[in-house]
């Protein structure tokens, strides 16, 4: 975590080996042609040399600001951050963003679902990268929660078609470059949600781009999921279906003391979801009427079997994708964070802020990707049948919903993937992930697959360690990422530590899970990875 930052004057002094030359980059020229896609070139706007104090450690980095300027002149440009460390590792690694991004990373952060005992990449001596994929936020509006750029077509395929993450990746390397004098050995991307989908998406679509990516609980099929999500804001606002905050953590706990024992032992982590088949009429009210917080009503009951359901359309769309594959929290998601799932509030127009994040995304990309008219009562576009909207939804699918899959490039190219998902997410479907991972290997094959690509799923584990999860996952990804890449051994038997109750478990590949087999069940080795 980066706490301390002062800004040093750049000295004269050229690029070493491992320092870099920060004054030489101060309002230096980006050229348009050291990027593979369209640009009209870019500049850096500020170089400074800067000491901090990253994961207990004090480092000296040169921070670059740059802006990459775009071809139509209406469209905002692309702002990055390089941050060049001294004592370069000769490596870089790139940050994917989160939601509709619109803010830069910070490049001194830890990769997705990180290790607490480990330094960050920056403090390992990566150069590293980050972009708010091509537009600005309003600081009105939510944390990565404005989709108003959408109404630009430029602005609309950076960030949903990921254009922004290969310019910006391309722009980083030739200031690298130009800092130290050598090119880096090897470069990696890591990104969560939003930048676990942007993972994915470098991976197929520039597969010599990155020798190595981490991906977590990635929203690959955007649009499948904001259809879903719009069908959810539908059930959700009938009068008597919104479970309010109570009833989310009446439905968590019965779920968890239903399930959690399956796997050998009652831990508060539910490790086989799949197992788990809890009926949310248990919890009924008599008569089906709503009698308080400690039961559902019929419309609540029905508004919850709605989330943990596949939601199918009956039409076709371009991109080919027919359904997304419901949220887990009838095995376990945590409820405990409800602007992540349900929200505090029914969803409503005007939406509220209070309302569950998906529900608010939903209103964005319906008001600026859509419709583009920021008038639009989203609550009244019907994804079951959306009419007039037909032809642009199934346009928007080919940007939004490119990742078909298919990384045998990435796989030949000698890529390794390392791809991550919480079971208990209440976001980002870990159904739908797996789902993924059964296409990579039909399309590639199994064997190719498990030569290049491993998948986890993490009990316990809920959105990004929001909040307070059952299990706040922490693994060093990157130095297995490392070992893999750079030596050829896989990850084996890695093990998985809860940062906040401090235990670990087995990360069990997919679609192993950890069952109890006795001693302490604090430990990893108390655990074996079953199916």
């Amino acid at each position: 975590m980066l706490v301390l930052t002062a800004a040093v004057t750049a000295g004269p002094a050229a690029a070493t080996a491992s320092v870099p030359a920060c004054a030489g980059l101060a309002q230096l020229k980006i050229p348009a042609s050291v990027m593979s896609l369209p640009t009209s070139g870019g500049r850096v706007t500020a170089a400074s040399v800067m000491t901090s104090v990253v994961s207990g450690k004090t480092i000296r980095y040169c921070q670059v600001d740059a802006d990459l300027y775009p071809v139509d002149p209406a469209a905002p440009a692309i702002k990055m951050r390089v941050d060049l460390p001294d004592g370069w590792n000769h490596k870089a690694l790139m940050f994917g963003g989160g939601g509709f991004n619109g803010t830069i990373p910070d490049p001194a952060s830890n990769v997705p679902f990180g290790p607490g005992d480990q330094p960050v990449p920056l403090a390992r001596g990566y150069a590293t990268f980050a972009s708010d994929s091509g537009h600005q936020q309003n600081p009105a509006s939510p944390p990565s929660l404005d989709g108003s750029f959408g109404m630009n077509d430029e602005a609309l395929k950076n960030f949903a078609a990921g254009d922004a993450l290969k310019k910006t990746r391309d722009a980083s390397l030739f200031l690298i470059r130009r800092a130290y004098a050598a090119t880096p050995g090897e470069v990696f991307f890591a990104g969560g949600s939003t930048g676990g989908r942007e993972a994915l998406n470098v991976a197929q679509r520039w597969p010599t781009a990155f020798d190595g990516v981490i991906s977590a609980f990635p929203a690959w099929n955007n649009l499948a999921e904001i259809l879903d999500l719009g069908y959810l804001a539908q059930v959700l606002s009938r009068p008597g279906a919104f479970p309010g905050v109570d009833k989310q953590g009446l439905l968590y706990t019965s779920v968890v003391n239903a399930c959690d024992g399956l796997d050998g032992v009652k831990d508060g982590v539910i490790s086989n979801p799949a197992g788990c088949h809890f009926d949310p009429r248990a919890l009924r009210c008599p008569g089906g009427v709503d009698a308080g917080p400690a039961c559902l009503s019929d419309a609540q009951i029905g508004a919850v079997q709605a989330m943990s359901s596949p939601f199918r359309w009956p039409y076709r769309v371009a991109s080919g994708e027919t359904e997304y594959p419901g949220f887990p929290f009838l095995s376990g998601a945590d409820m405990r964070t409800p602007f992540l799932g349900f929200g505090t509030t029914a969803p409503a127009n005007p939406m509220p802020v209070t309302s569950g994040y998906g529900l608010q995304y939903w209103d964005q990309w319906v008001k600026y990707f859509l419709t583009r008219d920021p008038n639009q009562n989203s609550l009244a576009v019907d994804p079951r049948h959306p009419g007039k909207w037909l032809s642009r939804i199934s346009a928007l699918s080919t940007i939004e919903d490119r990742n078909n899959a298919d990384l045998g490039p990435f796989a030949r190219a000698g890529g390794k993937l390392i791809l991550l998902h919480g079971a208990a997410d209440e976001l980002v479907s870990p159904y739908s992930t797996s789902d993924y991972y059964e296409r990579v290997r039909h399309v590639v094959g199994p064997r190719a697959t498990d030569a290049f690509l491993r998948y986890y799923v993490v009990p316990g584990a809920n959105h990004a360690n929001f909040g307070t999860p059952a299990f706040a996952a922490g693994w060093d990804s990157l130095t297995a990422l490392e070992h893999w890449v750079e030596g050829g051994r896989p990850p084996v038997n890695p093990v998985v530590a809860d940062l906040t109750h401090l235990r670990t478990r087995p990360l069990c590949a997919y679609p192993s899970w950890p069952r109890y087999r006795g001693g302490d069940p604090d430990q990893a080795s108390s655990f074996a990875c079953t199916r």
